[in-house]
């Protein structure tokens, strides 16, 4: 799924972006704790969290995952932006609450890590 039709679904702000708009992603992974975050394996996933400060680009960041959203109208940090672009990462934010922002990509074909 393409980041831009991600933006369209939710409503999205796209608030960093190291990625051209057609960048995809395969699979999508909701989650607060970060330490779930570390077990995954694949490759091409979305970070859907409500879990908005500094670990979670860092812990994005050793699980190879480039695409985080933020969810339940989060708001970044400077630092959070700064490190999202060293990495180059994109980050989005949205005010759905996780269940409705994931049943949203669910219903749109988003697919689920497990």
């Amino acid at each position: 799924m393409e980041i831009s039709k991600i933006a369209k679904i939710l409503d999205a702000n796209i608030i960093v972006s190291n990625h051209d708009s057609k960048h995809k992603v395969k699979y999508g992974f909701a989650s607060d704790l970060m330490s779930d975050v570390l077990t995954l394996e694949e490759e091409e996933v979305i970070l859907i969290t409500g879990l908005c400060n500094i670990q979670t680009i860092r812990t994005a960041e050793m699980a190879n995952i480039s695409v985080i959203l933020y969810v339940r109208n989060k708001q970044v940090t400077d630092e959070m932006i700064h490190l999202a672009k060293e990495n180059d990462m994109t980050i989005m934010q949205c005010n759905y609450s996780m269940f409705r922002t994931v049943g949203l990509l669910h219903e749109n074909g988003l697919c689920p890590v497990y």
